[in-house]
């Protein structure tokens, strides 16, 4: 709840995201069932960007769904076990948007793979999904590992869609520096 739109340092953000970001908070996306995609490294933001646009949307009138991409793919792989992926599909699909945070950091086997690309497919072209990212497209083979599913599940996802890309230094290394005492930074104190 923290990561709103006040609360997010739009001075930091790569100028075309700051222009776009207005018209993100409008739902137009969301609307048209396109999604979007929130990439750069660890620390640049992207987590904040996408909670701050979620909760605009919230606002708006719009159902939104937060979620950590490997806690999700625990609960669709539960579902799948107890014959329940579809009702579990049924339930996600109440979400106007689904915000799908790291999925960068899944290395997912097999099954993992199949559940993820299953609700991605289930969603194309019908619901916005909003994925966070720390690997490029390019990447993506180490996600869903085989590489007719992941040209699938690229080709689904960016088909309607908006892509951002978050540049510059990272938030958080820049925090943690500058609490350090000067003299861990290398500096002598004489």
């Amino acid at each position: 709840m923290e990561k709103t739109l006040a609360t997010l340092d739009t001075a930091r953000l790569p100028t075309p995201v700051r222009r776009m970001l207005p018209t993100l908070c409008e739902g137009g996306f969301v609307e048209r069932a396109e999604n979007l995609l929130a990439f750069g490294l660890p620390g640049r933001g992207k987590t904040h960007l996408v909670c701050a646009i979620g909760l605009e949307l919230i606002q708006r009138g719009h159902t939104v769904h937060f979620t950590p991409t490997y806690a999700l793919v625990q609960r669709l792989l539960a579902a799948r076990r107890d014959l329940a992926l579809e009702k579990e599909l049924h339930r996600l699909d109440a979400f106007d948007v689904l915000i799908l945070d790291d999925i960068g950091y899944i290395q997912q086997d097999r099954d993992e793979m199949e559940v993820l690309f299953t609700l991605l497919a289930e969603r194309y072209e019908r619901r916005s999904v909003v994925v966070t990212s720390n690997l490029v497209f390019s990447q993506w083979d180490r996600i869903f590992k085989d590489p007719m599913t992941t040209a699938a599940a690229i080709d689904r996802i960016v088909h309607h869609a908006v892509i951002l890309e978050l540049t510059g230094p990272s938030y958080r290394a820049e925090a943690a520096k500058a609490r350090l005492p000067k003299d861990a930074l290398g500096y002598s104190s004489a």
